[in-house]
């Protein structure tokens, strides 16, 4: 527009998956032309609709000149019919509107824009790799029949940044891939001097090294004068494939400079090890309350028709457990809210991303509520050849207490060949089982919601859910969360081997090896090797291998007493069980009648059983004695010295502690109903 061309901006003002419509970004670089002189309209039709468009340019300017067919939704996130209706029948009908026009007043300027996934392939861009292949066979065949009408026709294949590449692209990439880079090519193609035609240019960071060395600025007559050069492929190299088709050279303050060492090829395949190893990401916080663990075990496949399940699916449960494998879920929010993509050195398409494998340890039990710190690293980068492996270590800390160490072992299809190493001392390995059959073998089905339910822990990619994702990334219908299987795996091995004790919990590796579908039937084959467990898990009905090279390592099971704590400094609750023991020997023929039964008392200090005490009001006259009832109480109350002193005093409600998990209840929770009698009427303080 500031050099003379009265332009019409089309913008559907779509989503980046091509759905929603809005004037926005067309009225914003209408509105950018105007202010710096030139002459914009907008048009806000679809690319399908090419005869609006042209009419559009007719009605406001009496002619049309030049076309820039530059349509674009994002691939991975739109289907396949619609990938081909915008890139290439949308330029095509644009053309085809204009093509009269330009016969008649023998002139006529057009640029298709292509891609490098087109020209080389790329993995999973089928469909759009042959849209944008198809653009270019589209142009040649212009270029030939335009030649004697002077309408010229030439294809770019630009690597740019912009609103649709920002959610993919870390924000320092699109800095340095900015669409000014690209401008100039296209300015010049479109000019009638320039007799270029049925070419294809690819445009990126060859032209910033082509205008450092030159120093002459972004401009249309640069390229003009310098097109000779531009064009020159002297001792060029041939990219073999989409990672080599970008320049092989570094900027430095002094210009450009040959590229020290091949791990820091960072322009040919996105990935720089120098740059990225002991970067860290920004520290989470994860929040949490009973609940999270409950819809987690939930999402793991745990049932109430399995009576030992309850410990994790009830709050009031004298045992209530948060799953050791929850431990991956605070650790995914360091990842979850892009932390990776402002990694330096970390430039990659976040569409490629697999999850390979993963390791959890950990270093006390987790607590069923509490708000954990994360804290995330690059512990290491390598070259798997087809692609690259970025080990990510992040430790999880309640306060100041290490809590759980995770490693993500995460796979970038595509992204190989940068020339670093293959292996780490950094990585935890997978370990394969022993050459026998296996010593136990469990088997779970999982639910047709399975996904759904697992999904609301935390892992909200569509990949789960939606069947459009799911058909884009070649699946029949969305797939199970790897680290669902991973859960369900490590609650077989609880219960087979640690009579599901969290508390023995050590840690567990396994390599994702292939999906599952929500309602298949999981499968554990497990073997014992001391404290170790090997385990393997299939597909039942298939018998496909989905963890491979997975243990889990336990800790050696206690002798199962509680630990009762020396009464250090005494615990205020003595004071209590003193005055309740003195009305029982006033009163406590009456309060036996009124009660009828045994209760039985745990007080806690630090987390920990601190002292034990009997109330019997059953038999004969009552009693009060200190340590556990020989026979069975009728209810057994387990609080904190804190908390008990806080309801006798009136100032926690006994109601209000129980559902806020201070105060657990086991036995006849009726029974609890008459603590009153016991604590308010007789043992006020």
């Amino acid at each position: 527009g500031v050099r003379g061309a009265s332009v019409v901006v089309n913008d559907l003002g779509g989503d980046i998956k091509g759905g929603g419509k809005s004037s926005n970004a067309a009225d914003k670089v209408v509105e950018e032309i105007k202010a710096k002189g030139g002459k914009a309209v907008a048009n806000y039709d679809s690319v399908e609709d090419g005869e609006k468009l042209i009419q559009t340019a007719l009605d406001a300017f009496g002619r049309i000149d030049i076309i820039v067919n530059n349509a674009f939704i994002n691939t991975f996130a739109c289907i396949s019919d619609l990938i081909h209706r915008v890139h290439l029948r949308g330029s095509f009908m644009v053309t085809r509107a204009a093509w009269n026009h330009m016969k008649k007043q023998k002139f006529g300027r057009i640029i298709m824009t292509s891609s490098a996934a087109g020209i080389y392939g790329n993995f999973g861009q089928a469909n759009y790799s042959a849209a944008k292949l198809g653009l270019l066979g589209l142009a040649n065949t212009l270029a030939i029949e335009g030649q004697k009408y002077n309408i010229h026709c030439n294809t770019i294949a630009p690597t740019a940044g912009s609103r649709l590449t920002e959610t993919v692209m870390p924000p320092v990439l699109c800095e340095s891939l900015k669409a000014e880079y690209v401008a100039p090519l296209v300015l010049w193609l479109s000019h009638d001097q320039c007799q270029e035609n049925g070419g294809l240019f690819e445009v990126c960071w060859c032209w910033l090294d082509w205008k450092m060395k030159k120093n002459q600025g972004m401009f249309p007559e640069t390229v003009r004068d310098q097109w000779d050069n531009i064009c020159d492929f002297t001792n060029a190299t041939k990219p073999a494939n989409i990672n080599g088709n970008q320049v092989k050279q570094v900027e430095t303050d002094e210009g450009i400079a040959p590229n020290p060492t091949s791990a820091m090829a960072t322009a040919a395949s996105g990935i720089s090890p120098l740059e990225a190893v002991g970067q860290k990401l920004p520290e989470s916080t994860f929040s949490y309350s009973q609940t999270q663990c409950i819809l987690y075990a939930l999402g793991v496949g745990m049932s109430t028709k399995d009576d030992d399940h309850l410990k994790f699916l009830y709050e009031g449960h004298e045992d209530f457990s948060c799953l050791p494998t929850f431990g991956v879920i605070p650790s995914q929010a360091a990842m979850m809210d892009g932390g990776l993509g402002s990694v330096p050195g970390l430039n990659f398409d976040f569409t490629r991303l697999l999850h390979g494998e993963q390791y959890l340890e950990l270093f006390k039990p987790l607590p069923t509520s509490g708000t954990l710190t994360s804290q995330a690293r690059i512990a290491d980068v390598l070259d798997k050849g087809s692609g690259a492996v970025i080990l990510l270590d992040v430790h999880t800390y309640s306060g100041k207490e290490l809590l759980c160490y995770n490693q993500y072992s995460l796979f970038i299809v595509g992204a190989g060949g940068f020339g670093g190493k293959r292996t780490s001392d950094k990585a935890m390995s997978t370990v394969a089982h022993p050459n026998r059959t296996p010593d136990a073998v469990m088997t779970d089905t999982t639910t047709r919601d399975q996904a759904a339910l697992y999904r609301l822990s935390g892992d909200w990619n569509p990949l789960h859910i939606d069947p459009s994702f799911a058909a884009m990334g070649g699946f029949k219908s969305p797939i199970l969360h790897g680290l669902c299987s991973f859960g369900f795996a490590a609650r077989h091995v609880l219960k087979q081997y640690a009579n599901n004790d969290a508390s023995r919990f050590k840690s567990i590796k396994v390599r994702f090896v292939k999906p599952v579908l929500p309602g298949q039937s999981l499968q554990t084959e497990m073997w014992k090797e001391g404290n170790r467990i090997h385990i393997q898990c299939k597909v039942k009905e298939s018998g496909a291998v989905v963890l491979s090279g997975a243990y889990v390592d336990l800790h050696a099971a206690a002798d199962g007493s509680p630990q009762i704590l020396p009464e250090a400094g005494g615990l205020k609750s003595e004071l209590v069980f003193a005055e309740i023991g003195r009305r029982i020997k006033d009163l406590g023929a009456e309060m036996v009648k009124k009660v009828n039964a045994v209760f039985g008392w745990e007080i806690t200090k630090g987390g920990n059983t601190a002292a034990q005490w009997t109330i019997d009001l059953k038999t004969g006259a009552g009693a009060l004695h200190k340590g556990p009832y020989s026979g069975k109480t009728d209810v057994t109350i387990t609080v904190s010295d804190d908390d008990f002193m806080e309801v006798v005093q009136g100032k926690l409600n006994p109601q209000k502690a129980f559902f806020a998990g201070k105060l657990k209840v086991r036995g006849n929770i009726m029974l609890s109903q008459k603590l009153e009698v016991i604590l308010k009427d007789y043992a006020k303080l």
